[in-house]
């Protein structure tokens, strides 16, 4: 799953020019974004379709939960394959979706019992479009809040040996069709939440210390050394992890 990422300041401005989105929040660079976050997201606005970049909750609460606590974190992911069956996300797959810029993901290798992490981004360093969904919730008092998930699909063959599921990242192109405003039959957008090419990706075993949601900096996403004897145990020469 993705339940971890890091965004800088100008690949968020670098993804909001790329989408044509009017980028009006305040955001500086974060280096181990967790569930429960305010995370910038692109989402269209009313008919006509013009984009703005949205802080949204990670972690969904769907606009029918009778309480906020009873959803949220646990609804951080959001897998592609049940979009269109979860009443969590159904409504929201049809005409509330979204895209969060990244510059990179986390996810954890299992090895024993030990959870070691891994850093993912593209091989040119471009920021990363990952498909997400948006809902609007009104609690009691009136208050609304309003949150997100990021949808995940199967893995590419450079992530499958670290986990067995991705986030689905979109093209700038498939970015139009993801976010128009209009509601979409799910036969038309789901084809879009397919694996990105791994030959397009990199990664890099990175500190433990991004375990922990206190650790918020460069150092998160700085390689850490990798000896022969364990480089050779993962295989990583002939997956063209770095």
């Amino acid at each position: 799953m993705c339940y971890r990422y890091f965004l800088l300041k100008r690949d968020l401005q670098a993804a909001a020019e790329k989408l044509r989105a009017r980028l009006a929040v305040a955001f500086d660079s974060r280096y181990n974004l967790p569930p429960t976050t305010a995370v910038p997201a692109v989402r269209a606005t009313g008919a006509s379709g013009v984009r703005e970049v949205a802080l949204l909750q990670w972690g969904l609460v769907p606009g029918w939960a009778k309480e906020r606590a009873t959803h949220g974190a646990a609804l951080a992911n959001a897998r592609a394959e049940s979009l269109a069956d979860k009443p969590a996300f159904r409504e929201a797959f049809r005409g509330r979706r979204c895209v969060l810029p990244a510059s990179g993901f986390y996810e954890w290798e299992t090895r024993g019992a030990q959870k070691l992490p891994w850093l993912f981004r593209r091989r040119n360093e471009q920021p990363l479009l990952l498909a997400g969904l948006w809902e609007s919730w009104r609690a009691p008092e009136g208050d609304v809040l309003e949150s997100c998930a990021i949808i995940t699909t199967e893995p590419n063959d450079l992530l499958r040996p670290i986990h067995d599921r991705m986030p689905a990242i979109l093209s700038p192109e498939d970015c139009d069709a993801w976010l128009d405003p209009a509601e979409q039959a799910p036969a038309r957008t789901a084809p879009l939440l397919r694996p990105w090419p791994a030959a397009d990706m990199v990664a890099h075993r990175v500190s433990p210390r991004v375990n922990r949601v206190t650790c918020d900096d460069a150092e998160c996403v700085q390689p850490v050394e990798v000896t022969t004897d364990q480089s050779a145990a993962d295989g990583q020469l002939g997956l063209g992890l770095e």
